[in-house]
C-alpha cells in the first residue's frame, strides 16, 4: 500500500507515466499478436510439407500454391521414380477468382484424389458432419474460418464459383491453412477449372487430366528434400520442391516481418522507458528528506535501491498490464469485425502476455536503475538540509 501511495504521490504525472508505458506494451501485443498468428501459419506449413515432395509443371517455376495445370497422368511417372511411395494429384484456386492479394492465407478450393489418405501425417478432425470420400460429388467440407465467411453450416448450401455444393462436413480449427479452405473431390475441382478456362484452352485439354499439382511421399528412410532432386533430375519439364524449399521461402520472409513489427513496438516501449526515467528522478528530488530521514535512522543502500526499484517495477507492471488488456481487446474486436471475411489476422498467445508485461516490469526496473543508485547515494546530513 505504501508503495501505492509513493507512486501516486502526483497523479498525474504516475498516469502520463504509466500511459507511456502503457502504449508501448499496446504496440507490442497488437503487433505481435499479428506475427504469432503468421508464425503459427509458416508452421503449419513446415509441418504440412515436412514429410512430401510437391511436385508441379515446369514452367510454374515454384511449387505450391501454383494454377499452372499438370497433367494427372504424371501421377505415374511420379510413382516411376526410386524412392516415392506413392503419389497423389491435387488442385489448389483461389475460392474467387478475381480474388488478389490478401493479408493471411487467401481463402481457396482444394481437390484431392485420395489416394495417399493413410501415407497423410497432418490430419484434419471433423468438428461437424463427416470428411469427404472419393465417391463424393458435388459436396463440400469447409475449414471453421471460411464457414463463417460462406456462413455455411452442415446440410445447407454454399456457392464456389457459380456452382452449389451441400456442405457435409466443417473442420476443427487449426490456426493453419485448413482453416480458410473449402475441400471437394477432385473431379469436382477438375470441373471448376476447367469452366474458368478459356475456350481455345478448353478445347485442349480433358478436364479429368488437370491438376495443379502433385504430391510425392517418400519410402521410409528416404529424404524427402533429396528425393526432390531425384525427381527433378528423373522427370523432364518438371519442378519439385521439398521441406527445405518452404522453410527457406517462407522463413526467411517472416524474419524480416518480425524484425518491422518488434522494432516498432520496442521504439515505443523505450520512450516509455524514458518516462519512467523521468518520473523516478523527480521523486527522488521531490523525496530527498525522506530519503535523508531513513538513512539516518538506519536504512542501508540496499533498502533503498530496492524501495525506488520497486516502485518503477510496479510502474512497469501496471503499464504492461494495462497495454495486455488493451491490446487482447483490439485484437479480438479486428478479429470479429474480420471474421465475415474469414480472416484471422491476430492471435495472442500466452507467452505473447506473459512475455510483454514481463518485458514491460524489465523495461521499468531498468529505467529505475539511475534513480535508484542516486537517492542511495546521497548523504543523510545534506538530504536532511536539502528544501
Amino acid at each position: 500500500m505504501r508503495m501505492f501511495r509513493n507512486v501516486f504521490r502526483r497523479k498525474m504525472r504516475a498516469f502520463l507515466t504509466i500511459f507511456g508505458i502503457t502504449i508501448g506494451v499496446f504496440a507490442l501485443v497488437v503487433m505481435g499478436s499479428m506475427a504469432e498468428k503468421i508464425n503459427l501459419l509458416i508452421d503449419g506449413g513446415t509441418r504440412y510439407y515436412s514429410d512430401k515432395v510437391v511436385v508441379t509443371d515446369g514452367s510454374a517455376g515454384t511449387a505450391g500454391f501454383t494454377m499452372t495445370p499438370i497433367g494427372v497422368g504424371r501421377v505415374a511417372e511420379v510413382e516411376s521414380v526410386p524412392g516415392v511411395a506413392r503419389a497423389t494429384a491435387g488442385i489448389w484456386m483461389l475460392l474467387d477468382e478475381n480474388g488478389g492479394m490478401s493479408m493471411g492465407v487467401p481463402q481457396g478450393i482444394v481437390g484431392n484424389d485420395m489416394r495417399a489418405i493413410d501415407l497423410e501425417s497432418f490430419k484434419l478432425t471433423m468438428k461437424e458432419g463427416r470428411d469427404l470420400t472419393t465417391a463424393d460429388r458435388g459436396v463440400a467440407v469447409v475449414g471453421c474460418d471460411i464457414a463463417k465467411a460462406l456462413n455455411a453450416k452442415v446440410g445447407g448450401t454454399i456457392d464456389l464459383r457459380g456452382k452449389p455444393f451441400k456442405v457435409v462436413g466443417i473442420y476443427e480449427k487449426t490456426l493453419t491453412a485448413p482453416d480458410n479452405t473449402v475441400a471437394v473431390s477432385l473431379y469436382d475441382a477438375q470441373q471448376l477449372m476447367y469452366a474458368q478456362l478459356p475456350d481455345i484452352i478448353q478445347k485442349q485439354i480433358d478436364p479429368n487430366q488437370l491438376a495443379t499439382s502433385i504430391t510425392a511421399y517418400p519410402q521410409p528412410g528416404v529424404d524427402a528434400d533429396q528425393l526432390a532432386a531425384t525427381i527433378e533430375g528423373t522427370l523432364p519439364n518438371v519442378t519439385a520442391s521439398g521441406p527445405q524449399v518452404f522453410v527457406d521461402q517462407f522463413k526467411s520472409m517472416t524474419k524480416i516481418f518480425n524484425s518491422i513489427i518488434f522494432g516498432v513496438a520496442l521504439i515505443s516501449l523505450l520512450v516509455g522507458g524514458l518516462s519512467v526515467v523521468n518520473t523516478m528522478t523527480m521523486s527522488v528530488l521531490e523525496r530527498t528528506r525522506e530519503i535523508g530521514i531513513r538513512k539516518a535512522i538506519g536504512a542501508s543502500h540496499r533498502q533503498i535501491v530496492g524501495q525506488f526499484l520497486g516502485e518503477s517495477a510496479f510502474i512497469g507492471f501496471l503499464g504492461g498490464a494495462t497495454g495486455l488488456l488493451l491490446g487482447y481487446v483490439v485484437s479480438i474486436v479486428a478479429n470479429m469485425l474480420m471474421e465475415s471475411s474469414g480472416t484471422v489476422l491476430f492471435l495472442t498467445t500466452p507467452r505473447l502476455a506473459i512475455g510483454a508485461v514481463a518485458f514491460a516490469i524489465v523495461l521499468g526496473v531498468a529505467s529505475g536503475f539511475y534513480p535508484s543508485f542516486h537517492a542511495a547515494r546521497l548523504k543523510p546530513v545534506l538530504a536532511l538540509r536539502y528544501e
